[in-house]
């Protein structure tokens, strides 16, 4: 079963690389929802508790990645919000 539930965690995090270059080359956080990176956040937590808890196995890595790259998102969404504040002050 860990190959499916793989498969579907690669799925939903696809697309996260993408949206850290994009808030790498714009530089702005304009578009981005904070909830909703966080909710996502959220999400891999709790998968990461039942993996831990319930069901363990290597598919506990996917997780750990997905969450990092929220992380990595949620910390440029921060970044580029003191970016956005700077140029609107201007």
């Amino acid at each position: 079963m860990g190959i499916f539930e793989f498969l579907m965690l690669c799925c939903f995090g696809f697309s996260w690389p993408f949206s850290i270059a994009k808030s790498l080359k714009s530089r702005s956080a304009k578009g981005k929802s904070l909830g909703f990176m966080l909710l996502v956040e959220v999400g891999y937590v709790f998968g990461i508790i039942h993996k831990v808890l319930y069901s363990y196995n290597w598919v506990i890595w996917a997780y750990v990645s997905l969450f990092l790259l929220v992380g990595v998102d949620i910390a440029l969404y921060f970044r580029n919000a003191a970016l956005d504040r700077q140029r609107d002050a201007m």
